[in-house]
Formats: C-alpha cells, sequence, structure tokens
C-alpha cells in the first residue's frame, strides 16, 4: 500500500476577517500527483498557503510524514521537505539565472545539484549568465520550480505553473512533472489548464467555496466529465 505523505483533516483558515476554507479534508501519498481543481476563488491556492502556513490564522490538522504541523511557523514546515511555487514565482530581477538558483538554503538531503538541474532544464543552462528580468515567463516559471528541487523537498505544491506560457513550454513543464513523479517525488498540482493537469494527475479533488466537493482517481476520470463541467466549464 502506498505510504500517505500529508493528511489534512477539517482545515480552516483566514485571511483576517475573511473565512476562506470551511474544514478542508484531503489525504496524498507518496510518490503520488494530485490536482485540486475549482474556480477561481475556490480556495485552493488558500489550501497551498495553508499548509506552508502563509494564511493569517487556521485551524484543524495538517499532518506530514505524521507530524503535525498545523502550529508550524513557514520555515519548520518547509524543514519538513516542502517545496511552495508560489502563482507569483519571486525571481529576484537584479540576480542572474544561476544566482537565483544559489540562493535557497537546504532543507533536507538530496536536492539536485546545478549539473542536474541544466540537464532537466537545458533552457536554464543556456540563460545561465541572465538576469531575471531577461527570462521568458517560460524560464521563470522553471526557475521558480528549479530553485525548489536545489531544497531537498520532496513534496512541491505547485500553483497554476502552467498560466500564461505558451504550448510548448507548457509541454515542457508537463515532461517535468512525469519526470520527477518517476524520481520519486510527490506533487500537489493547482491549476486552471484542465488540459495540463488532466493526463498527469493520479488523483483529483475539486473545490467550491472552501470545501472540497469531489474527489476522484485518473481511471474514473472520463465518467467525471459531466460533474467538471458543471463545475468548472471544462
Amino acid at each position: 500500500m502506498a505510504k500517505e505523505l500529508l493528511r489534512i483533516e477539517d482545515l480552516n483558515a483566514w485571511y483576517g476577517e475573511s473565512h476562506i476554507l470551511h474544514g478542508v479534508n484531503l489525504t496524498v501519498n507518496e510518490g503520488e500527483v494530485v490536482c485540486l481543481l475549482g474556480r477561481n476563488g475556490a480556495g485552493r491556492t488558500t489550501t497551498m498557503r495553508a499548509i506552508v502556513g502563509l494564511t493569517g490564522s487556521r485551524k484543524g490538522s495538517i499532518r506530514i510524514h505524521g507530524e503535525e504541523a498545523i502550529k508550524l511557523p513557514p520555515h519548520k514546515v518547509a524543514r519538513l521537505g516542502v517545496g511552495y511555487c508560489p502563482e507569483e514565482r519571486g525571481i529576484f530581477a537584479s540576480l542572474s539565472a544561476e544566482e537565483n538558483l544559489m540562493l535557497p538554503p537546504v532543507i533536507a538531503p538530496g536536492g539536485m545539484s546545478v549539473a542536474d538541474i541544466y540537464e532537466m532544464f537545458p533552457n536554464l543552462k543556456e540563460r545561465a549568465g541572465s538576469p531575471g528580468t531577461r527570462l521568458s515567463g517560460g524560464e521563470q516559471q522553471m526557475l521558480a520550480v528549479a530553485r525548489i528541487l536545489r531544497t531537498g523537498a520532496r513534496l512541491l505544491l505547485l500553483d497554476e505553473i502552467s498560466e500564461g506560457l505558451a504550448p510548448v513550454i507548457v509541454q515542457k513543464l508537463a515532461e517535468m512533472i512525469r519526470t520527477l513523479k518517476a524520481k520519486g517525488y510527490t506533487i500537489v498540482l493547482v491549476e486552471q489548464n484542465f488540459r495540463f493537469a488532466a493526463p498527469l494527475a493520479d488523483r483529483f479533488y475539486v473545490m467550491e467555496h472552501g470545501r472540497i466537493v469531489k474527489q476522484f482517481e485518473q481511471r474514473e476520470l472520463a465518467g467525471n466529465m459531466a460533474m467538471l463541467q458543471e463545475f468548472l466549464g471544462v
């Protein structure tokens, strides 16, 4: 049986007075790719941010490798082997691509070397000396993911990594996810691009109004298309 890596139970989260998550329950097993689906405002990004401690307040249970993390600050959550790639990417514009790569701290053993990164992302090797401002949107996205892989994180939280990118770059990101899965990484995706996410995920959770309203596996995808049409318009 697959080993459980992440378990969320009755998770509530707030930004100030705004109550965003209302009792979210989900699990992620080691080596899985799990996708959170839903319309904008459904609570998917807030779920990711709550896992790493970046919401205003939260209550419930978030267990990572069996360890309760609900009260931990973000830097201690990271040291449980969690890497978060936010939608805004956060590339340092004045630093070169390679300098950006060298910034993250090591949080666990086994992080990829720069050589490993360049093998996976040849574009970044070509642009190693280019400042962040000169990188294309796709190159910035690759760099944002690559920085996490340098840290040793094995649970990757990837928020809208395909948004606004050319189809050829989206295809490269899909290949990246398949490669990382083959290497044993565990990935949680928030994606608006259903065509990108659909063939990659082992399991899907559908969110609406800060709650999980449906979950299903890859083999059940075809049978859930009518429901997805209703919730997502796909």
